[in-house]
């Protein structure tokens, strides 16, 4: 049947035991520490720190306030992530909210945070981050004015469609340029940072004087600018998406977890500082790529470098999200929320290409449609509210099942202030500025009740859904899983 209940591993990590004298597909654990630090720290910085410093001090008015959104961000992504940590360790399956949301909540939930993920927030979040890499692609092509908008939305359609063709072919090689990409960004950050301390002992504080001053006090402001710094932490959840693929993942998580974040957000920090030094805040908020500005006036004829390095950067980020992108589609796929079609893997490369090539087609429809700024905006408000879905999960599961099997265990408080603070980054810009997008927004959400019931809850299978996907299955060269030995 097209969607049907399934449960299979991931071809992209799998072993074959031939014992029962037919092939089985079982999930390795390869993740170490030190690669779950890089697989956090790595899709974390990404596209945020170079395009969102800009929009977060328009929303909050002066640098001080803005640094504190900053250090905030961070803080509120640790919490979070710990709080992930604990469900990791209690729930020890792949596929991050949409498996936590199914194994409290039940199906009917899950099966909404899997419709809106695959089609909206993940396409969205890759968008995002390929239009942010076109900015930086093609800004030394226009030095002295900003890109025209035909041209950002070409190069990043071209980028996801390079993705598309690397982790459909290989998954040894977009892992590889993953890392590869990882210690490019590493390398601008450190660059931008250092530079901004030489600055800094030069004497530029003009930027940090009366650093308060005009600082904005409506809460839609406050959130929105919550949502831009946000996106730059976007990632932290990352490795919960991996469980099953962890070195002893009660430890390995926690202390993953604890390493990267803290790590990122010192570094954003640092960076936000030397932006300051570097350009006064008329400056940075004029400028369409601000990291662009600072190489000009801080690395002179060296500014090449810098545009070289976030457009390299971005590109690795967004080739992290693309590889986790079609994870949620694949394991909701398998567990008979999405058409059987995205859980299946091709024969020879072994890469679920199905739902890697729908995930590029809606994030093709999205650079269409749509900037950078509304994207994250939109982006942010689906994500903290499945959020604090799961996070109220968490808290239901601490206060009503305090017997089950836990490695690691987080205080109360903290997912109650990460509860607290979900609520208020997705009631705030209702409150503050109702928008109609929002309202749409919500109405696609829970549009997912038409195809839930008929076709996952009464299992109600059309034909020409069955003609259709045979005839993908001969287009694409791909067959289903595999059932999980474990």
């Amino acid at each position: 049947s097209t969607m049907r209940e399934r449960k299979t591993t991931d071809p992209l990590h799998s072993s074959t035991d031939l014992s029962e004298g037919k092939e089985k597909l079982r999930l390795k654990q390869e993740v170490g520490l030190i690669s779950g630090v890089s697989l956090i720290a790595g899709t974390m910085i990404g596209s945020g720190i170079f395009m969102s410093p800009e929009w977060v001090l328009h929303h909050m008015g002066n640098p001080a306030s803005s640094l504190l959104i900053w250090a905030a961000c961070g803080l509120l992504a640790m919490f979070g992530a710990l709080s992930y940590a604990e469900l990791g360790t209690i729930i020890k399956e792949s596929g991050g909210e949409y498996i936590y949301i199914l194994r409290i909540f039940g199906p009917f939930p899950a099966f909404l945070f899997a419709y809106t993920s695959v089609i909206l927030v993940r396409p969205a979040g890759l968008a995002a981050v390929c239009l942010s890499f076109a900015e930086y692609a093609i800004a030394p092509f226009y030095p002295g004015c900003s890109s025209p908008q035909v041209a950002i939305k070409c190069t990043a359609a071209t980028c996801i469609l390079i993705l598309t063709i690397i982790n459909c072919l290989n998954v040894r090689l977009a892992t590889s340029v993953m890392n590869i990409f990882t210690a490019a960004k590493l390398l601008a950050l450190l660059v931008i940072v250092v530079g901004g301390l030489v600055l800094l002992a030069k004497g530029q504080t003009q930027s940090f004087q009366n650093g308060f001053q005009g600082t904005t006090a409506g809460i839609g402001a406050v959130g929105v600018a919550f949502y831009q710094g946000l996106w730059s932490y976007d990632g932290w959840n990352n490795l919960n998406y991996v469980t099953e693929e962890l070195k002893k993942p009660e430890v390995t998580l926690p202390r993953a977890l604890m390493i990267a974040i803290p790590l990122v957000t010192c570094l954003y920090l640092l960076v936000n500082v030397s932006y300051l030094a570097a350009m006064t805040p008329s400056e940075l908020l004029s400028s369409g790529a601000v990291a662009v500005t600072w190489g000009d006036k801080v690395l002179g004829s060296w500014a090449w470098l810098i545009s070289l390095s976030v457009a390299l950067s971005t590109f690795g980020s967004s080739n992290g999200t693309f590889f986790s992108g079609g994870r949620v589609c694949y394991i909701a796929a398998r567990e008979g929320h999405m058409p059987g079609i995205l859980s299946m893997a091709h024969v020879r490369c072994l890469t679920p290409s199905p739902a890697l090539l729908f995930t590029s087609a809606m994030s093709l429809i999205m650079i269409i449609s749509g900037s950078f700024t509304s994207i994250v905006n939109f982006f942010s408000f689906l994500a903290w509210l499945f959020y604090g879905m799961t996070i109220s999960g968490l808290l239901y599961l601490k206060i009503k099942k305090p017997e089950l099997p836990r490695s690691y265990k987080v205080p109360i408080i903290i997912p109650i202030i990460v509860l607290v603070a979900a609520v208020y980054l997705v009631l705030a810009p209702i409150i503050d500025q109702p928008q109609a997008e929002i309202l749409y927004i919500v109405l696609f959400i829970f549009s997912g009740i038409i195809f839930y019931f008929p076709l996952v809850r009464f299992k109600y299978h059309p034909r020409f859904l069955e003609r259709v996907t045979l005839h993908l299955q001969l287009l694409l060269e791909v067959a289903p899983t595999t059932k999980d030995a474990n």
